[in-house]
């Protein structure tokens, strides 16, 4: 029989306290506590249901927190400019949108005291609108260069921000990037691969594009932002479009989407590569979120089939656990 000896060549070490610095699969023995406690990097995270929205709409968008979020537009139907705080257990509605509008999942973020939403669609046409909100209300800003709609974007700031592909006129897939510095929007280096109904997570610095639609033709595409250019880098397992991302450029969730059918598909990003994880209870696409979520506590709430449901995730990382011994 294998030991814990033979794998890692010392014995479980045995000691009154619990390590200060742990590495991955390190165990010992707590004597003060009587436990058998390990340390893991990344345990497995889980999903729970979290209060429901006052509006159930689809495409809405999302920035904020678990414990602080917001969420903005959608189709409930018709378009909508509603908006909602989430306070980690429940939705209270706010002042709206100035402009009412749609597809604007990838479209948002920011914290739910300043947060941003540029493009979208309205009732009539691609929209090139960009809004801030200070807690209270929203206010104009200036216009994106390019209208777009079912864009991706960072998990950015109201002073430092990244919109990605989408569609735009004439009709059709963009290719094009634009950055926010809190004031106006500029032209930067294109993605590589133009799709639309794609998702982002990270910073103006250093963020991610994953996903999307190619018309026709779901994508598992995951291109690196470096602050200047983008690199295409290892893709996720399951290609798909109208998902929902958050998190570091090296610590991101790409949360359901349509295949189609439509997903519950978790897949968490380390830097280098994509793992399948807990999947979302509720199967849906064109879902918002917390865009300041992160890879240990999210939130993700409405989609198809204009639902208002929220789900929260938590994964404890680098926590100890402890082992039954009984």
């Amino acid at each position: 029989m294998t030991t814990y000896k033979d794998i890692h060549g010392t014995q479980v070490e045995v000691r009154s306290d619990d390590p200060s610095n742990p590495v991955n699969g390190q165990i010992w023995y707590n004597t003060t506590d009587l436990k058998l406690r390990g340390h893991t990097v990344n345990p497995v995270g889980a999903w729970s249901s979290g209060g429901n929205m006052n509006t159930a709409r689809s495409n809405v968008g999302g920035a904020g927190t678990q414990t602080a979020g917001l969420a903005f537009g959608g189709a409930a139907p018709p378009f909508v400019g509603i908006t909602e705080k989430y306070n980690g257990t429940a939705w209270t509605e706010v002042n709206d949108m100035n402009t009412a509008r749609s597809k604007v999942f990838g479209h948002g973020f920011g914290t739910q005291t300043a947060a941003l939403v540029a493009g979208g669609a309205t009732a009539s046409d691609y929209s090139a609108l960009s809004e801030t909100f200070n807690g209270t209300s929203w206010a104009e800003g200036n216009d994106l260069n390019q209208a777009r709609e079912q864009a991706g974007s960072v998990s950015g700031t109201t002073t430092a921000g990244l919109v990605f592909g989408g569609q735009g006129p004439p009709p059709g897939m963009q290719v094009s990037c634009e950055s926010y510095n809190g004031t106006s929007w500029t032209e930067v280096n294109n993605l590589n691969t133009g799709r639309y109904l794609l998702a982002g997570s990270g910073t103006l610095t250093a963020g991610l594009a994953f996903g999307g639609d190619t018309d026709p033709g779901k994508k598992k595409l995951n291109e690196s932002w470096n602050g200047t250019s983008w690199t295409e880098v290892n893709d996720m397992n399951t290609a798909r479009s109208e998902l929902q991302g958050f998190g570091t450029a090296t610590a991101s969730l790409a949360v359901g989407g349509s295949v189609p059918p439509v997903s519950a598909l978790n897949e968490s990003f380390n830097g280098t590569s994509w793992t399948e994880v807990n999947d979302i209870s509720t199967a849906r696409a064109s879902l918002g979120s917390a865009r300041s979520g992160t890879t240990t506590a999210a939130v993700v709430f409405g989609g198809s089939s204009d639902t208002a449901a929220t789900e929260e995730w938590n994964a404890p990382f680098g926590s100890n656990q402890e082992f039954d011994l009984s």
